[in-house]
């Protein structure tokens, strides 16, 4: 795998970086591609299945998620008229 250099690395993200890599007890460098790895790379589990949005699980009110399905099911019947599906 090819080297990249990061230059200028804001002083609070090197902290992160390197708290990461003390907790872990792994290099400054394993710590950072990590951690990039867990913001940029969606997350698949042994069910084969993205869970990158699992923390969005259960955030909504019952008033919301109805809203939602409401206008997702307005949204589908347009599509059928549009399209003619």
């Amino acid at each position: 795998m090819k080297a990249i250099i990061l230059r200028n690395i804001p002083p609070e993200v090197q902290k992160g970086i390197r708290k990461r890599a003390r907790w872990k007890g792994i290099s400054a460098s394993r710590a950072a591609i990590e951690l990039l790895q867990e913001k940029l790379v969606p997350k698949r589990g042994e069910d084969g299945l993205y869970h990158d949005l699992d923390d969005l699980f259960g955030s909504w009110s019952t008033e919301q998620a109805e809203e939602f399905d409401r206008i997702l099911k307005e949204m589908k019947e347009e599509e059928k008229r549009f399209i003619g599906k």
